[in-house]
C-alpha cells in the first residue's frame, strides 16, 4: 500500500450536509462505514498498519463496538494473536448527548476482567461508541490502555483519549466539525437535516 492515511480515506465515502450523529451531536459530514468491509483484503492491510503502532501498548485483549469497530477490531486481534471481544448497542436512553450505551455481552465480562485491552474502532467522531465501550471495560474491571482507529474525524479523539487516560492510535485524520443542537450553525441557518436511515446511511 502507498500512504497509510490516503489508503484508509479511499475506504471511507463521505456525504456533506447536516446530520444528527448518534452521540446526539450534530455535524456537517456523515460517513457511509457499511461498506467499508466490503473490500476485506484492503480493510486487513490497514489494519495490519493499525497493528504496527498497537503492539507497543501490550494488550491482553482486543474489543471493538459494534457494528464496523468490531469487524476492523477482529482483524487487528487475529494478526496480534489475540483474544477478541466486543461491544454491543443498547436501546438509547432518553439523554441528549451520548444516549446510546454500549456493553460486553455477559458471557465475555470475565474475559476482560483484569486485562490490559485495546478498543479498537473504524472511525472516531464525536466517539460515542468507544466512549461507551470504554466505559463499561472499566465497569467490568478491565484496564482500557489504548485506543487505535482507521481514522479521526475531528479532535474529539484526542480529547477523549485524554479524558480516559489512554494512548489514541489512528492512520488518518479528516476535518470534521461537530456541535451540541442548542449551539448547531447550521441549525441557526435552518438547514434541515439529512434523513440517512432513508438515503442507506450507517452510523458515523
Amino acid at each position: 500500500m502507498g500512504n497509510p492515511g490516503t489508503d484508509v480515506l479511499r475506504l471511507l465515502p463521505a456525504r456533506e450536509g447536516h446530520f444528527r450523529l448518534e452521540s446526539g451531536h450534530h455535524g456537517h459530514r456523515w460517513l457511509d462505514l457499511e461498506t467499508l468491509c466490503h473490500d476485506v483484503s484492503a480493510v486487513r492491510s490497514v489494519a495490519r498498519l493499525l497493528c504496527v503502532r498497537l503492539v507497543a501498548h501490550e494488550a491482553d485483549v482486543v474489543c471493538g463496538p459494534l457494528i464496523e469497530g468490531a469487524f476492523v477490531a477482529l482483524l487487528v486481534a487475529e494478526q496480534l494473536a489475540l483474544p477478541f471481544t466486543y461491544a454491543a448497542p443498547r436501546p438509547p436512553s432518553a439523554e441528549p448527548l451520548f444516549p446510546v450505551l454500549y456493553r460486553i455481552p455477559a458471557g465475555l465480562r470475565a474475559k476482560v476482567a483484569g486485562r490490559r485491552v485495546a478498543v479498537i474502532n473504524d472511525v472516531i467522531g464525536a466517539g460515542s461508541a468507544v466512549r461507551g465501550t470504554l466505559d463499561h471495560l472499566r465497569a467490568c474491571g478491565a484496564q482500557p490502555v489504548v485506543i487505535g482507529t482507521l481514522a479521526t474525524a475531528g479532535d474529539s479523539a484526542v480529547r477523549l483519549a485524554k479524558e480516559y487516560g489512554v494512548a489514541l492510535e489512528t492512520l488518518a485524520e479528516m476535518d470534521a466539525r461537530i456541535w451540541t443542537p442548542a449551539e448547531c450553525p447550521l441549525c441557526a441557518r435552518d438547514v434541515p437535516l439529512v434523513d440517512v436511515a432513508a438515503a442507506g446511511g450507517a452510523k458515523p
